[in-house]
């Protein structure tokens, strides 16, 4: 069955819900089953419905084919307990399915969930930042400055003035007319940057059912992006946020797998499981995901953009959400994803399960550290791995910081800075800046356009070499005649006959004369 990919929204893990249900029931086969002597009609068994259901998860770009065959059997046990499915008896409401011939069938009543409606404050509060024309300029509130949570972030008098410093020209002392910026300007621009760019890269007219302007902390951005190592992990100030030493070597001991493992390190059977054990066990301790709660929505929606023509969307995207976390969230985060990434490319890694190999296990196992909702929703599994296969394979551009990001806000900062306002009490107000809006395209469309593009591309090269009247005769034919060998329909198009070709080079075309035939003699008898 084709997949339809569900567009960034709110609710938009209700709306996959809805999705795979409503492709469920329409595509699930049906037919008749002989169960204890009895016949039973329009059913289908437990294992039947693993497979179709497994097929059509793999198959579809919400979801990918990461996807297992255990994390299909949850699925319908989910289906089981929310009346999706029920047995041929009609009972429903646990979870006790498993892939055998049970056998199960559709109910009458419609397995949809109906949306929730967003609390009006909160809407009130979101829309208010976001407006509605493109094409007026953009107000900064003078919000309550939100502090951070408990984390243990101390941001140090040395830190603050560096971003300062670096984002404010040296210039603004000189000048007698210039407005000077205070810390909390700088903050609510870094909040407004950070939030146009994320509408424009999800092409969505609004944020405002995805995130609340409220949710976006300056100090967290502006710390991720000043204080990281060569490598790109952010540094802690405060040690108590960090992972614990015993974690760090362990990670290093797996990630650096065997070149760490020297004889300082017990060499017993089975002691990279114990291992790899010990740090599964502290991620999966943790009070919250490393996306964090209250950020499911916003990564939820970034999903529907894990798609192959909207890669480097994803990219994109997920690079601006991942500076909003608490900088001991976004730390944890790039040393896992460093660990798991390097781990399921090691070829000389021993096997740590005996049914899965190191890939599914990592995304199996640490998925759901790394999102899931502060409420149980019936996809968390699967979205969850898909989000983490995703990382693993981009967490370096991913968890990178943006150089854009910071060009950004310095231009900002001095449109406010040389007259943007009139009084130093009044709102601050800025020009909006344009961007262009990307349209989405099928993946149909995308590979028709990347085959006309490079035959477009490879028709130039061509003229290219006719038109170049610097090159040998000689050595023109020579390059046609490879050009003629390696692409002939293209140049079938631009010389169709040999006239065409022969013009090209002033002379006649040369048509082969046909071979000498001769008669052989007729054999006569000698009688």
């Amino acid at each position: 069955m084709e997949s339809r990919s569900v567009p960034p929204g709110p609710y938009r893990a209700t709306k996959l819900w809805n999705e795979v249900t409503t492709s469920f029931r329409a595509g699930m086969p049906l037919r008749k089953h002989r169960q204890h002597f009895k016949k039973y009609g329009n059913c289908f068994t437990a294992g039947e419905a693993v497979d179709w259901l497994y097929e059509l998860l793999r198959n579809n770009n919400n979801f990918g084919p990461e996807v297992t065959r255990q994390q299909t059997i949850q699925l319908l046990r989910k289906f089981l307990k929310n009346h999706v499915i029920e047995d041929i008896k009609g009972r429903w409401g646990s979870e006790n399915l498993d892939d055998n011939n049970q056998l199960f069938r559709f109910p009458a009543t419609s397995p949809l969930k109906t949306l929730p409606r967003r609390h009006p404050e909160l809407r009130k509060n979101s829309i208010e930042y976001f407006p509605r024309d493109k094409d007026t300029i953009f107000k900064l509130r003078n919000l309550p400055r939100r502090t951070p949570k408990r984390q243990g972030l101390h941001f140090s008098q040395e830190n603050t003035e560096k971003i300062k410093h670096e984002i404010i020209n040296e210039d603004q002392e000189n000048s007698i007319n210039n407005r000077k910026i205070s810390q909390e300007d700088v903050e609510e621009v870094w909040r407004y940057i950070i939030l146009i760019y994320l509408q424009t890269i999800l092409g969505l007219p609004s944020l405002e059912e995805v995130i609340n302007p409220k949710q976006v902390i300056p100090q967290y951005v502006m710390y991720n992006m000043a204080n990281t190592s060569k490598h790109g992990v952010v540094i802690l100030q405060d040690k108590s946020d960090d992972l614990p030493h015993w974690v760090l070597s362990a990670m290093k001991c797996l990630a650096n797998w065997p070149r760490s493992n020297d004889m300082s390190n017990p060499t017993y059977v089975g002691f990279e499981r114990d291992v790899f054990r010990t740090i599964a066990d502290y991620f999966l301790d943790l009070p919250e995901p490393l996306l964090t709660f209250e950020y499911y929505e916003l990564f939820v929606n970034i999903l529907g953009l894990l798609q192959p023509h909207l890669e480097r969307v994803a990219i994109s995207a997920l690079q601006l959400c991942c500076l909003l976390l608490p900088p001991p969230n976004r730390r944890k985060l790039q040393l896992l994803m460093r660990m798991v990434s390097r781990m399921s490319q090691n070829v000389d890694m021993p096997k740590l399960h005996d049914a899965m190999g190191t890939r599914s296990l990592m995304i199996h196992t640490f998925s759901r550290c790394v999102l899931c909702c502060a409420e149980e929703v019936d996809l968390d599994e699967l979205l969850a791995a898909r989000l983490v296969s995703f990382l693993m394979d981009h967490h370096q551009e991913i968890l990178q910081v943006p150089s854009y990001l910071q060009t950004a806000v310095e231009k900002h900062l001095d449109y406010l800075k040389k007259g943007h306002i009139k009084n130093p009490g009044d709102v601050l107000v800025a020009p909006l800046p344009t961007y262009s809006y990307c349209k989405q395209i099928s993946t149909q469309e995308f590979d028709e356009q990347k085959v006309s593009t490079s035959q477009a591309a490879i028709a130039e090269l061509l003229e290219n070499i006719i038109k170049d009247k610097s090159l040998p005769l000689k050595e023109k034919r020579k390059k046609l005649k490879q050009f003629q060998k390696e692409y002939p329909i293209i140049y079938q198009k631009r010389f169709p006959t040999t006239e065409s070709e022969a013009a090209l080079f002033g002379d006649k075309p040369t048509i082969k004369q046909p071979m000498l035939i001769l008669r052989k003699p007729k054999l006569r008898s000698l009688r």
